[in-house]
């Protein structure tokens, strides 16, 4: 039996998430079908830009994605003081841009006069939807919804076509926030769909490496702020070339497959985190897999599990061997 959402996500604990949403009908919904020929691989640019337009209405950045034939990756940052910053207008502006809203919010929006009572009332059910804007389960419902609308349009058909509940991990601290962010970014290598990052359609890498090419940062995609510092800016602990020399040293090591075959030039980010490189590259191929719910140093996996109220999460024993730092002398 699944777990409760509210159990496996703690904004305390870490606001880094990485969530998986799968297709039930297999790999034609979203790429070919081999036994008709017929190409629905468009359907993953559907994906691609819902992802980012549901990003500008929520309180939630995104920090890497890929979209592959039959299910996607994403990881999410939660930015709960944005959402705690919005004035009652700016919440009922957002969430009209999902929903209806009520009757007293179209009122608000249309500019008509409101008594106190109904300010009050209009108050109470905007800070419901300020929670919801920052909450990770509404944004995966919002962006499955309007995918699974449009393909049982395009085929004609209803039924489900995703599974019933997305799979999500905490991402507790540093180490396991680049090994996700390279495991994702990797997919369509490992895939085999591609032979480079930035020949990976539908990925945030290539999305990155394209701007990085004009010496930008790509506006829909959370930045990479540089290694943590006092007086840091929002964004992603790592600098940006050092990340991308990662990911291309990762991707060749992944296309070669060969055992123990690791070049001598480590990309400098391993050595800060103090990651083993061969730990390194067995995670980028087995992250999704080997961890749960909780992902990170032992010590980060219970400082969660005590926060949420849990008494073990399950591979704490894989998060000691290859998350937690090697012992001093």
């Amino acid at each position: 039996m699944g777990l409760p959402r509210k159990t496996l996500i703690s904004l305390e604990a870490t606001p880094y998430y990485h969530c998986v949403s799968r297709c039930v009908r297999r790999a034609f919904l979203c790429g070919r079908d081999e036994r008709t020929g017929q190409c629905f691989e468009h359907r993953r640019q559907w994906i691609e830009d819902r992802l980012l337009e549901l990003a500008e209405v929520f309180a939630l950045d995104i920090c890497a994605y890929a979209v592959m034939s039959n299910h996607y990756h994403v990881v999410l940052h939660v930015d709960a003081a944005q959402a705690a910053g919005w004035e009652l207008g700016e919440v009922v502006e957002r969430w009209h841009q999902l929903c209806q809203g009520s009757p007293l919010s179209r009122r608000f929006v249309r500019g008509e006069r409101l008594d106190a009572a109904e300010l009050s009332r209009l108050a109470e059910v905007a800070e419901v939807w300020r929670v919801r804007l920052m909450d990770i389960s509404w944004f995966m419902r919002m962006l499955n919804e309007s995918i699974a609308r449009e393909a049982n349009r395009e085929d004609g058909c209803t039924g489900r076509f995703w599974e019933g509940r997305f799979k999500s991990q905490a991402l507790l601290d540093e180490r396991a926030l680049a090994t996700c962010l390279a495991y994702v970014d990797l997919n369509p290598i490992r895939a085999k769909m591609a032979k480079t990052p930035e020949t990976s359609e539908h990925t945030s890498v290539k999305r990155r490496i394209t701007a990085a090419k004009t010496g930008r940062q790509p506006e829909p995609l959370f930045p990479f702020a540089g290694n943590p510092r006092e007086t840091m800016p929002a964004g992603l602990p790592f600098r940006l070339q050092d990340y991308l020399e990662l990911v291309d040293w990762s991707g060749r090591c992944l296309r070669e497959d060969k055992r123990g075959a690791i070049a001598e030039q480590l990309p400098p980010i391993l050595e800060r985190l103090q990651i083993d490189p061969r730990h390194w590259l067995y995670l980028n191929k087995h992250f999704e897999s080997r961890f749960k719910s909780l992902v990170g140093a032992a010590h980060s996996v219970r400082g969660a599990c005590e926060q949420l109220g849990k008494r073990w999460a399950q591979g704490i024993h894989d998060c000691e061997r290859y998350f937690s730092p090697p012992a001093t002398s």
